[in-house]
């Protein structure tokens, strides 16, 4: 009773100080304070009845049960970390996104690749990852390779279909001045419309650090040497070991939050200009 008791004050307490910040006048502090006495308020509201009500750990750890556990595998953790970000998702990221704006770029400059390739990447996109990955398993091996060619076919073209329709943002009257100056197409490209397209660019980069994240765990599902997020919490589930299988889940939910931040970070310094950046700030 006492745990239940916790977890209703928790509740209380923690609805009673959300509505007095949202009371308070906006700032960078508040907007920072709310998320966090929200998620604070969860994990207390999660800790109590899980105890009060004598949940089992296989069905559902305690947050300091998972803490405990977090702590205690660090070392485990890590080597999945660097096998599935590092080598798997980064990789495949990088060059998935890099190859998407090239090819937009080609397909601005040809009528055919606009109306060939554009309708096939919206069939290979509608494919199921489940798909795709134990095919890329066999063709490129167990290792951080397949791993990476999965991400690279999950963003390119969510990245591709954003940096094509970005690239048609400039203006007709934009091009217009550009060409009134006597200004190439490749100083079109670099000075106008790159630069008009970099928010629709972000908004790709941004919805690919999810994906990317999510393909290289699910294609370890089919297929891993003995370390990997995606090969832990599968070994872990058979092993009924649910803590460890949390652990797994904060590290893939903390790299994801990071990897978005870092990306939305980089967009606010790039597009400074666009009317966006500027009513946030």
């Amino acid at each position: 009773m006492g745990w239940i008791l916790f977890a209703v004050g928790a509740w209380i307490v923690g609805w009673a100080l959300n509505v007095r910040l949202a009371r308070l006048a906006p700032s960078r502090a508040v907007r920072l304070a709310m998320p966090v006495l929200f998620g604070v308020t969860i994990i207390a509201i999660w800790e109590g009845v899980v105890r009060g009500f004598d949940v089992s750990a296989v069905l559902l750890p305690a947050p300091s049960v998972i803490a405990t556990t977090f702590a205690a595998s660090t070392a485990i953790l890590w080597e999945d970390f660097v096998q599935t970000v590092i080598k798997g998702a980064l990789t495949g990221y990088i060059i998935g996104c890099g190859s998407a704006v090239l090819t937009a770029i080609a397909i601005d400059r040809s009528d055919f690749l606009r109306r060939g390739l554009m309708p096939v990447g919206n069939f290979v996109a509608a494919l199921p990852i489940v798909g795709m990955a134990p095919i890329l398993v066999m063709w490129f091996g167990f290792d951080w390779q397949s791993k990476a060619a999965v991400v690279v076919v999950m963003v390119f073209f969510p990245v591709l279909v954003n940096t094509v329709e970005g690239l048609q943002a400039a203006s007709a009257m934009q091009r217009d001045l550009m060409r009134t100056y006597a200004a190439s197409s490749a100083t079109t490209l670099l000075k106008l419309r790159l630069p008009m397209a970099m928010p629709f660019i972000f908004n790709g980069l941004k919805i690919a650090t999810t994906l990317a994240l999510i393909g290289a765990i699910v294609a370890e599902f089919f297929g891993s040497p003995i370390r990997g997020m995606g090969f832990r919490i599968s070994v872990s589930v058979g092993q009924l070991a649910l803590d460890l299988v949390w652990a797994e889940i904060v590290v893939a939910a903390l790299v994801g939050s990071a990897a978005y931040g870092g990306v939305a970070l980089i967009e606010r310094v790039v597009t400074f200009w666009h009317p966006s950046q500027r009513a946030r700030s």
